[in-house]
């Protein structure tokens, strides 16, 4: 009897907790669900995020603008990595025009320096924007790289430029554009960053004193600056920038509300400019999330977009 009970005991254990795992598997499997529903939720959100963009609008107010007869708008594009809205960027183009902008300025970025990517699309696309308004181009570090290090890559940044001018465009490469818009005088700048401050972990600073020795001065104009990297926003404002306009960091790839963009291109976490509109100090500063990706082929919250900024 002893050996019966003995063999009987574990069944019963058995049984026990047997109904305790299945009381478990019943509590966890609504949060499994809601898992998994997240997750779906989350790749589709990624997906529509990847084939879609918004225009994003700002207005700058300043003393500086005070001579402006009417507002005036600008159209400012970045990072677009060869990517296309539409077979030939027709809907990112019509967007653009829909907008009726006074200036299309480029922040850089626009195409991939690595080889086996042709930017040949790309430059079809922006030979077309001079149809809208004057368009004056920034280089990113992908095109500054494809200038400074020719030998290294099978693309040819001349050529690619040359293209580009043909078709009306103007380059700031650490050079200015001055406007006269009524009483008002607005200074445009393209300003390259030595190639170390793009660096991993934000570790290369840049100075103001790099930035003068480039662009010069700030002056009394309205200061418009567009520099690509976001990192060294204190640097532009030290200069003088009155609106500074960035790119680079892709919205820090997921955007979590309240808060920003998770991560940088150069492993910056929480990126303290990663998109918006900010203000530092006396500056304005806008940061585009860009319209296409690169490295990190991921959206999510955190839209591709066309910036429109109204001064008045």
């Amino acid at each position: 009897m002893r050996e019966c009970i003995a063999r009987s005991n574990p069944s019963i254990m058995d049984a026990e907790n047997g109904g305790k795992a299945s009381k478990r598997r019943k509590r966890l499997k609504p949060f499994i669900i809601t898992a998994l529903l997240g997750l779906l939720a989350a790749v589709g959100e990624i997906i529509r995020e990847l084939r879609c963009f918004q225009v994003t609008h700002y207005t700058a107010d300043s003393p500086k603008l005070a001579g402006l007869e009417r507002g005036r708008k600008l159209i400012f594009l970045s990072d677009l990595h060869n990517y296309r809205y539409g077979k030939k960027n027709e809907i990112l183009y019509e967007a653009i025009a829909e907008e009726k902008p006074d200036l299309i300025l480029i922040g850089g970025d626009m195409l991939i320096r690595t080889d086996g990517y042709s930017y040949g699309h790309t430059a079809e696309f922006l030979s077309g924007l001079p149809r809208i308004c004057p368009v004056y181009y920034a280089n990113g570090n992908h095109e500054q790289k494809l200038k400074e290090r020719p030998r290294k890559y099978r693309q040819s940044y001349r050529e690619y430029k040359e293209r580009l001018l043909r078709a009306g465009i103007h380059f700031l490469e650490n050079d200015s554009a001055v406007f006269r818009w009524g009483r008002a005088r607005v200074r445009i700048t393209g300003l390259e960053i030595p190639m170390r401050g793009y660096e991993r972990a934000a570790k290369g600073k840049v100075r103001v004193k790099d930035i003068e020795e480039r662009v010069g001065k700030a002056g009394e104009a309205y200061e418009i600056l567009l520099a690509h990297h976001p990192g060294h926003v204190e640097a532009y404002q030290e200069w003088g920038a009155d609106l500074i306009l960035c790119g680079h960091y892709h919205g820090g790839v997921v955007g979590i509300p309240g808060i920003g963009g998770v991560i940088a291109p150069d492993f910056t976490p929480f990126p303290k400019f990663s998109g918006g509109c900010y203000q530092a100090k006396e500056a304005c500063v806008v940061v585009s999330r860009g319209l296409g990706v690169h490295s990190v082929p991921i959206r999510l919250f955190n839209p591709a977009e066309v910036i429109a900024v109204e001064l008045r």
